[in-house]
């Protein structure tokens, strides 16, 4: 038995500002959109045009709080061939939320405050 990677989710407050997020942060894109018939949810797929696994944005009509993201020690890592433009981007943005210049990798925040790392290409 084989299990092979499919999506991760983030639930999000404001579905239009996350897709915006992402599309402007990191390049991922709509790739599936799927609407509750009685509009209680949306669900929206996003991919990075290259890999199969996609992030899985998960709206919902009746939440009406942030999410509780405990101490938020969970995140999506992405990695991206022009790492210092990557930073000089999200620098501009205001979305670094956390540097080890040490380890030469960064964290942005959605926002919803959920962290993404950020990776140079050549790091495993």
């Amino acid at each position: 038995m084989k299990f092979t990677f499919c999506h991760n989710n983030f639930n999000v407050l404001n579905l239009e500002k996350s897709l915006e997020f992402y599309k402007n942060a990191l390049g991922l894109v709509e790739t599936k959109r799927k609407v509750a018939e009685d509009g209680s949810f949306i669900l929206v797929y996003l991919g990075d045009g290259v890999s199969t696994h996609s992030l899985e944005l998960t709206w919902l009509r009746d939440w009406d709080r942030p999410y509780n993201l405990g101490d938020n020690e969970f995140h999506l890592a992405l990695r991206v061939e022009d790492f210092e433009g990557a930073h000089k981007l999200h620098k501009e943005m205001g979305c670094i939320c956390y540097e080890n210049k040490d380890m030469g990798i960064y964290f942005i925040a959605d926002p919803d405050n959920y962290w993404i790392e950020i990776l140079p290409q050549n790091m495993k």
